[in-house]
């Protein structure tokens, strides 16, 4: 068919119902694309009247219906397509959601675009403009490729945009010193008037039009806008147009700010946006950033997108109701279909007389007292009642699902900016409107009103502005999701009050004790991300310990924040008081005192579904993070990482199905082991300095109190002085014991932490930091007793890419960015670098940083692990110093570490100068400039990087013998596995007696 015979045709069509499949056809033909009975004869995936079969005959969810395409409908000439389209939004989930929905009244054409997470669009046309190739390859495209009309612009880019809109506008309000709270209210609310304007909630462009007669008198803005507020408030007139009554805690009075000529013109700018499409997932978040100083420069950088959520969000809410929800179709379709039967057998039954008493075979009134004596008459009345109670009891099983629904109850317990609320309180409304469309098709009826609604999502969010994002956002996505599905928003008032998101702290009364949470079925969220090592830093000592107080018992003091959280909801599913949970924690969660504390309060509820190792973004800030769903019960399957597993253990690894895998969390540590390893001196200041400066206070004169400066310097390396190379710094250091006045005698060191240190420790919140400001705040005695009979000891970074150890001497100042371990002895060192160590400490470490590297702490990856028999820490080196296999061990590995010294410091690249006063390992400088450029290549990382075939053998040597070690030569030899080792040394940790209650901090 030509475009010119098509539209000489469709000029006047008929009514739409006999219209419809005709013109669709003759569409097709247009196109040269199958019509729906060519193309698919079964009605499987193209067809017309999609539905109706399943709702027993007559109207269908749509006119046409192609999977994966579009919904289509038609209406008769001068109809209203918005109906049409609302329609289609409305049996949306039953028509698998296409990405298309198209409507028509054979005049008019309006394909709307319906993507998940994209700006929605509206393509529409007139019927004689099919004559353009231009308007026809549209409606190919919606056979053909609908991907080629899909929207550019994200969702989430249109947030990001409306978000700089107003990040320069808070600042300056903020900056003309208006308080911070009520800044973020007034935005909060000119953001809402635009969405509202955009949605026909607010008169059509009415902000918009007060913004341009703003924009000509600045100083009548204020006033506009309490106008405007305060009506929203009680609802009423502004002149002629009507307001709605608004309410809820965003409207709650008519305060507003005034704002200059160039705020009106940069507000009036961002009301060109659809607001519409906003994201409420996001905006919380964006806006947040945007109005807070301190990370207005992440704008837009980095965000939470909605399937990381999701991530959560499913396995705790979604695939748990739906599981219901198909048990109770089920059970739907069983009560219908009998209720079928027995109508069929009435009907059946009075087919049969009537046609009996046609035939002659007896009179009507031999018929009547034939019923009255074989009582066929009364199982025809059981039957039309028992049908009918079928029926009725279908409906009550529907309506008893939408009850769950509406009192199902989702908590956020840091529930920030209200993305994982929306989000669930998305999920439950999708629920119950797929619920309501396929409970009226297996009923015959029409679906009804959704009923679920914002008071489900309750939430917890110590700060107030964050709390009314909150609320913001929920009601913004609650609004969306009705006008999304054709429905009107809720009405008089349209935002009632949200008292449901709380603000107050979750885990602290204000008297200091525990916190409690309201009533739910579930919960879901982020909580905050922050060390345990810097709570009291954070959060100050007074905080620090009510907390420690009010968790005894159930929180290990040296816990990740999060931790808190996973306590209390570990404690309310061992309770049944909760049913699931979902969180997200730092990956740390899976070592350590967080992965012991988190392991208690679970108890024995499982893990059901988790991802290990994902990237998110805290604060702006992009992280590693552990996403952890808990279940009060057992359920039908566990996943991990996406995959099904047997079982998840509490360090967020997995047995996969038919796997061995031991559950590591249960190793113990080893009494062999205890006191030996140790974090290193946390300094918290600027007590180190540059090399050439403790050299010159070294060659000064002797202090007051006839001492050298010697007493209280030492060399200093941290981490990366280990994995690179040596930065020369110097630390001053007066120890655990000296008082202020003592320390004072050293002249030029106390003199210059005085000035540096000082004045930043004074502000410290922990008392004893800025009290003794002149000593470091952790210095470690234990380490140094055990350090100081010693002519060198072992360290390993805290995080590093590579499991590196190696050697220092005693005289130098370990950092806290190292673990030194007391021991002096090849054997010990070789042990700890082999093969076996290193895969202990993998798995039972946690990891950190962007790089996501590995980190070694003593408690968990050191006095954990299993030794050989005899070769255990605790053993004096002389001891077993005529053991054969500590013997090959230690040839193994003093071998090693020759050759690894000989390529980073080649004889030929270095000299080695003695330090100017005696007791300091020499310094090792470069002989040129060439060597030094030469030199800065050679790191350990790099080296390891490489690994190169000398280093890989001088490895390989010394993992044959910590394996003979063993006793496992023969497997090692002839190939043994990452788990089967692991497996190994788990038995051997279980052999040995360990301290029983599990693993202590770090």
């Amino acid at each position: 068919m030509t475009p010119h015979e098509f539209v000489e045709k469709w000029k006047t069509p008929g009514i739409e119902k006999s219209s419809a499949q005709p013109h669709f056809v003759d569409l097709c033909r247009l196109l040269d694309e199958p019509d729906p009975q060519a193309a698919d004869p079964k009605h499987e995936w193209f067809c017309f009247e999609k539905g109706a079969t399943k709702a027993g005959g007559g109207d269908g969810w749509a006119d046409v219906w192609r999977r994966g395409h579009f919904g289509w409908e038609y209406k008769s000439k001068g109809r209203n397509l918005d109906e049409a389209h609302r329609q289609l939004l409305n049996y949306s989930p039953a028509l698998e959601n296409p990405p298309l929905l198209i409507v028509s009244d054979f005049e008019r054409f309006r394909v709307h675009t319906h993507w998940t997470n994209r700006v929605s669009k509206v393509i529409e046309f007139r019927h004689e403009k099919l004559l353009d190739a231009t308007t026809r390859q549209v409606l190919k495209d919606a056979f053909r490729d609908p991907e080629r009309l899909r929207p550019g612009k994200t969702r989430q880019q249109l947030t990001e945009e409306a978000a700089g809109k107003f990040a320069g506008l808070a600042k300056r309000l903020r900056e003309r010193g208006h308080e911070a709270e009520r800044v973020a209210h007034f935005v909060n609310r000119l953001v809402f008037c635009m969405f509202a304007e955009d949605v026909e909630l607010l008169p059509k462009d009415y902000f918009t039009k007060m913004l341009r007669h703003a924009a000509t008198d600045a100083e009548a803005f204020e006033g506009y806008c309490r106008t405007l507020f305060g009506t929203m408030h009680k609802g009423g007139l502004i002149g002629f147009e009507k307001i709605e009554w608004f309410n809820g805690g965003l409207f709650d009075s008519d305060d507003a700010l005034p704002l200059e000529k160039a705020d009106i013109a940069e507000v009036l700018e961002a009301a060109r946006l659809d607001w519409a499409d906003i994201d409420p997932s996001l905006m919380g978040t964006l806006f947040e950033r945007g109005l807070d100083p301190d990370k207005r420069s992440q704008l837009g950088a980095h965000y939470t997108d909605r399937d990381k959520i999701m991530l959560i969000v499913n396995p705790v809410i979604v695939e748990p109701l739906t599981k219901e929800w198909e048990a109770a179709k089920a059970e739907m379709t069983v009560l219908v279909a009998d209720a079928q039967k027995a109508r069929e057998a009435v009907a059946g039954t009075t087919r049969r007389r009537s046609a009996a008493v046609a035939g002659g075979l007896f009179e009507d009134d031999d018929l009547v007292e034939h019923r009255r004596d074989d009582g066929r008459s009364l199982r025809r009345r059981t039957a039309r009642a028992d049908a009918e109670r079928r029926m009725a009891q279908a409906r009550e099983v529907h309506r008893a699902f939408v009850e769950r629904l509406r009192q199902f109850r989702v908590l956020d317990p840091a529930c920030g900016s209200g993305n994982f609320l929306y989000l669930a309180l998305k999920a439950l409304k999708d629920l119950e409107h797929l619920a309501n469309v396929e409970a009226a098709a297996i009923l015959h009826e029409v679906p009804l009103t959704p009923s679920v609604g914002p008071e489900c999502v309750r939430g917890i969010e110590i700060n107030p502005y964050a709390a009314e994002l909150a609320r913001v956002s929920v009601w913004i996505g609650e609004i969306q999701w009705m006008r999304a599905h054709g429905f009107d928003a809720s009405r008089n008032p349209i935002l009632k009050p949200l008292d449901t998101i709380e603000c107050r702290d979750a885990l602290l009364n204000a008297d200091g004790t525990r916190a409690e949470w309201p009533e739910v079925d579930v919960v879901v969220g982020n909580p905050p991300f922050l060390g345990g090592k810097l709570l009291r830093t954070e959060l100050g000592d007074e905080t620090v310990d009510q907390m420690f107080s009010a968790y005894r018992g159930m929180v290990r003091p040296e816990s990740d924040l999060v931790v808190y959280w996973f306590a209390i909801v570990g404690e309310q599913l061992q309770a049944g008081r909760l049913a699931r949970a979902g969180l997200v924690a730092t990956n740390s969660i899976r070592g350590g005192a967080n992965r012991a504390t988190v392991r208690a309060a679970i108890g024995e509820c499982p893990i059901y579904s988790a991802w290990d190792d994902e990237p998110w973004v805290q604060d702006g800030a992009a992280v590693r993070v552990s996403l952890v769903c808990m279940s009060a019960e057992a359920t039908e399957e566990v996943r991990f990482d996406g995959e099904v597993v047997e079982e998840i253990f509490a360090d967020l690894t997995a047995r996969a199905v038919g796997a061995t895998s031991v559950n590591l969390t249960q190793a113990t540590r080893q009494p062999q082991n205890l006191g030996i390893a140790f974090m290193g001196d946390t300094k918290g200041g600027a007590f180190d300095i540059p090399g050439e400066l403790g050299r010159e206070w070294l060659k000064l004169p002797a202090n007051p109190n006839g001492r050298s400066n010697a007493d209280v310097l030492r060399p200093w390396r941290n981490g990366m002085d280990i994995t690179r190379r040596a930065a020369d710094k110097w630390i001053i250091d007066f120890g655990w014991k000296m008082s202020e006045a003592e320390a004072a005698l050293y002249e030029a060191p106390f003199a210059h932490i005085e000035e540096v240190v000082r004045p930043v420790r004074a502000g410290n919140k922990r008392e004893s930091y800025a009290r003794l400001w002149w000593r470091h705040v952790e210095p470690r005695p234990a380490m140094w007793e055990r350090l100081r009979p010693l002519t060198r000891f072992i360290v390993t970074p805290t995080v590093a890419k590579h499991r590196l150890f190696t050697w220092l001497q005693p005289s130098v100042c370990a950092d806290h960015q190292l673990i030194a371990i007391a021991r002096e002895d090849d054997t010990t060192f070789g042990i700890l670098h082999s093969r076996f160590h290193e895969l202990w400490s993998l798995r039972m470490g946690t990891w950190l940083g962007k790089g996501n590297d590995p980190r070694y702490t003593p408690s968990t990856t050191f006095e954990t692990f299993p030794f050989p028999d005899g070769l255990t820490p605790n053993i004096p080196a002389a001891e077993s110093a005529n053991d054969p296999r500590a013997q090959k061990i230690a040839a193994a590995a003093a071998r090693l570490n020759e050759l690894r010294e000989n390529w980073l410091n080649p004889e030929d690249l270095v000299t080695r100068v003695p330090e100017v006063v005696p007791g300091y390992p020499d310094r090792i400088l470069p002989v040129s400039e060439h060597a030094a450029k030469e030199l800065k290549k050679r790191t350990l990382t790099n080296l390891y990087n490489a690994r190169p075939a000398w280093l890989d053998n001088a490895h390989k040597t010394l993992d044959e013998a910590v394996a003979g070690a063993y006793g496992w030569g023969d497997e090692w030899r002839t190939g043994t596995s990452d788990d089967d080792i692991l497996t190994r040394l788990f038995a051997l940790n279980q052999e040995r007696a360990g301290v029983r209650e599990g693993l202590d901090g770090e």
